[in-house]
């Protein structure tokens, strides 16, 4: 009989406390609407008073399209110049194109920080080269050492997507495509950003000649210059991290020739 009694005791005191510790359920509020009263509850849904759950990110957007072109003795690389943070433009004067060497040239867009660390990456290892051999290092052989720099950072990647042009020993254009871990492929043409789905339909009607009953013929620089000019133009109406000027880099034996157009600025 006493070990029921203490028990019981015990059931008692443990109710008690938690209903001390439960917060009394809000009651709800009367208002007085048009259609007559209505009562609304006051429970918080997370929306206003409950503390917001916050995560971080190493990885940013900062949008911007890249585009390479080969040619029978040349290669066009082709980047805008904005910088953009969500539907803020935090730069219009930044350059997405690198050069490597004399006859090869990087585009990149993605996250800002991550193509400046890639770039930082590559540059020394072309110096390393450069002091080892004597002798620049060729166009496939960097685009094989940018795809073994991007696979070993394969469990962290450079959020950099990247499009490579050049011309190589004999002299024929080169564009290599990548992927975020490395894995690239030398084609005719590639687009990489934010604008990539309007360039790449574009490109495989002009460049690519895909289902067409004329005439593919062979298109000198200065009239792909042209293409990849309203390429931009046409991506910028519709990619708002598109825009402002485009930054074209003519690449062939005897070097490396810089264009700017300018696109809107809205």
């Amino acid at each position: 009989a006493l070990r029921g009694h203490i028990k019981k005791i015990l059931h008692c005191t443990m109710e008690n406390m938690f209903e001390r510790q439960r917060p009394p359920l809000p009651q709800p509020s009367l208002i007085h609407g048009s259609e007559g009263p209505l009562y609304v509850d006051n429970i918080d849904h997370g929306v206003t008073e409950a503390p917001y759950e916050h995560g971080f990110s190493p990885y940013e957007f900062n949008g911007g399209t890249t585009i390479a072109i080969a040619g029978k003795d040349y290669a066009i690389v082709a980047a805008d110049t904005r910088l953009s943070s969500g539907y803020e433009i935090l730069s219009r004067n930044v350059s997405k194109l690198h050069d490597l060497t004399g006859k090869c040239v990087l585009g990149s867009a993605g996250c800002k920080t991550d193509v400046d660390q890639l770039r930082s990456v590559l540059d020394i290892t072309m110096k390393v080269y450069q002091h080892n051999h004597r002798k620049s290092m060729a166009t496939t052989s960097v685009a094989q050492m940018l795809g073994n720099t991007l696979y070993q950072r394969r469990m962290f990647p450079y959020y950099a997507f990247n499009v490579l042009g050049g011309v190589d020993a004999e002299g024929r254009g080169a564009v290599y495509s990548y992927d975020a871990i490395g894995s690239f492929e030398r084609t005719q043409y590639s687009a990489t950003g934010s604008g990539q789905a309007y360039m790449i339909p574009l490109l495989d009607n002009v460049i690519g000649h895909k289902n067409r009953l004329d005439e593919n013929r062979e298109l000198p620089a200065e009239e792909v210059v042209e293409i990849i000019k309203d390429g931009f133009v046409t991506a910028g109406e519709r990619d708002i991290y598109t825009g402002d000027a485009v930054e074209i880099m003519v690449i062939t034996a005897a070097g490396i020739t810089t264009t700017m157009y300018n696109l809107k600025a809205d």
